[in-house]
């Protein structure tokens, strides 16, 4: 067994690359394509002392009109079931609110419509359904097998780099139709979400940043309170994410707030978490922000007073999302999930082959210039000049990453580069994640692999093709209205999709994926088996680690710099 390459503690996890970084910041550069294309103590379980709304018992379709805690909502009856839109689940964090904890919707009198989507939060670009800070909203998508009650709850957090998003990107009719409710929220971002200061703190010393986390768990709690009443199971939610919304999944297993609030975990592309930085770290870097959008006085009542624009213009140059504050988080997610500190329920975790092509093809195409690391173009003289400036090592080291991807055995440069990156900075941390929290609790993993997944509309400029990339899988699972993904999926990407989907809401009725139609073994340490979802039948595989060369990569972050 290659303990190196099951490490997931910080030290010994394959060196996050600079790349890495832009895959936290990439979510920008597709969003301006879219307006341009058109068991410690502290895990022990709460005693929620909270009322619990539940269905009234009916034959038929479910209901549209359904009470809540706050009041009264219309929904939307659709051809597969109804859907709820723009449905508070906190109060509007402005004024005082602004980096507070979030607080309580106040109720209404009446019936509130649910037709609409919310405003999304403040964010660059703008969103079609525009944006304000009185964004913390969530949507549901009740399928029609709703009306039997106690149906299975999906609450996903969507991607986009923890400064852009919404989860109205995401329509679930078809996952929610294969027997579940789904639900999709939204959280504050950029610095309105992450930004650490002490002058925000609650009490002298307190910590301060992942408010976004906290929204996080205010809307898993009004997921505990209200979802009864519209045929879910509050015994039985699962957490999903891609990306960011999948590195938020695994900071929420880490987080103590969270404990009880949901009983199982998705994790998609979201196990490439930068290296977490630590209370004063992120305080420090407020402090810089704080300057840079006028507060040189560095109070709390001079950053409230900063227009949103002004913040919104500001994130690109400082965000830290997951804060080691010691009180959200109080240990780093690697380390919680190594020592076995974290929510103990089933989890499911993957990745797409070919994650960082995205990013490289995004910045050959968009950004034009050098940024994170790369040259505007990635040829045979700058290889290894440019993983050295990349990865922050030595020429030394550079060249023995360099002689482990030979560019002989790629189709380019590009694609090499984007390959050695794909497997220092997400697969490799995927199958340490795996072999660390299958210590603790039963554990699913996969490789989305289909080469001929539904692209971004972005120019072809690596060659092709873009394979399964990062988000690659999303059209999978969701409909993305507003994503410029050109064309539809073939019959037997259709049927991928839909052995996808079922695996999905099994998992979350059961904590195993595995169906009659895709056996779906778990994860341990002696076989280490992964899913290969691929166009038309998944398959095991055993050589996932080997294939992603994840011990040689364990032996690089040992080298540090050198």
């Amino acid at each position: 067994m290659d303990t190196q390459a099951d490490s997931f503690a910080p030290e010994t996890r394959p060196r996050f690359s600079r790349l890495a970084h832009l895959a936290l910041k990439a979510a920008g550069i597709i969003a301006a394509l879219i307006v341009l294309v058109a068991c410690l103590s502290e895990f022990a379980v709460p005693a929620h002392a909270q009322e619990v709304r539940t269905a009234p018992a009916h034959a038929g379709p479910p209901p549209t009109a359904v009470d809540i805690d706050s009041g009264r909502l219309q929904g939307v009856a659709t051809s597969t079931g109804v859907e709820f839109r723009g449905v508070p689940y906190a109060a509007a964090p402005v004024g005082d609110l602004r980096w507070a904890p979030p607080q309580p919707v106040a109720a209404w009198s009446g019936i509130r419509d649910a037709s609409a989507y919310s405003p999304v939060c403040p964010q660059a670009p703008p969103s079609p359904n525009g944006s304000s800070e009185d964004c913390l909203y969530l949507n549901l998508t009740v399928p029609a097998a709703a009306s039997a009650g106690r149906l299975p709850v999906i609450v996903w957090i969507h991607g986009g780099g923890f400064e852009l998003g919404e989860g109205a990107d995401y329509e679930a009719s078809d996952l929610a139709g294969k027997g579940a409710i789904v639900v999709t929220i939204n959280y504050r971002l950029g610095l309105l979400g992450f930004l650490a200061h002490p002058a925000l703190a609650a009490s002298p010393g307190a910590p301060t940043g992942n408010f976004g986390l906290m929204d996080q768990q205010a809307a898993l709690q009004w997921v505990q309170r209200n979802i009864a009443a519209f045929g879910g199971d509050p015994g039985n939610v699962t957490i999903a994410g891609q990306s960011a919304g999948g590195l938020s999944v695994a900071m929420q297993l880490a987080s103590p707030g969270a404990t009880g609030l949901f009983h199982r975990a998705i994790i998609e592309s979201g196990a490439f978490a930068p290296e977490q930085k630590s209370l004063a770290q992120a305080e420090a870097e407020g402090i810089a922000s704080a300057t840079a959008v006028g507060c040189a006085d560095q109070t709390a009542e001079c950053l409230r007073g900063v227009p949103v624009d002004v913040l919104v213009a500001e994130q690109p140059v400082s965000i830290t999302p997951g804060v080691v504050d010691g009180a959200v988080l109080p240990r780093s997610i690697g380390t919680a999930i190594a020592t076995g500190r974290f929510a103990r329920v089933p989890i499911l975790n993957g990745v797409n082959t070919q994650e960082e092509r995205l990013f490289v093809a995004l910045h050959a195409s968009v950004t034009k210039g050098a940024t994170a690391g790369l040259p505007a173009t990635i040829d045979a003289g700058n290889y290894v000049d440019t993983i050295a400036s990349n990865f922050g090592v030595s020429q030394r080291t550079a060249k023995l990453i360099a002689a482990t991807y030979p560019l002989r055995s790629f189709a380019s440069p590009a694609h090499a580069f984007t390959t050695l990156n794909s497997d220092a900075n997400f697969s490799c941390p995927a199958i340490a994640l795996n072999a660390a929290a299958a210590t603790w609790v039963p554990t699913f993993a996969y490789e989305f692999n289909d080469a001929e997944a539904p692209q971004l509309y972005i120019p072809d400029v690596l060659g092709p093709p873009l394979a399964a990339t990062h988000q690659s899988e999303l059209a999978y699972l969701f409909d993305q209205p507003n994503a410029p993904i050109p064309g539809s999926l073939s019959p037997s990407q259709e049927q991928l999709a839909n052995a996808m989907q079922t695996a999905w809401v099994a998992f979350a009725a059961s904590g195993s994926p595995s169906t009659d139609a895709t056996p779906w073994p778990k994860f341990d340490l002696l076989h280490r088996r992964v899913l290969s979802l691929d166009d038309p039948t998944p398959a095991v595989e055993t050589g996932f680690a080997q294939d992603h060369r994840c011990g040689f990569w364990a032996g690089v972050a040992l080298l540090g710099s050198r």
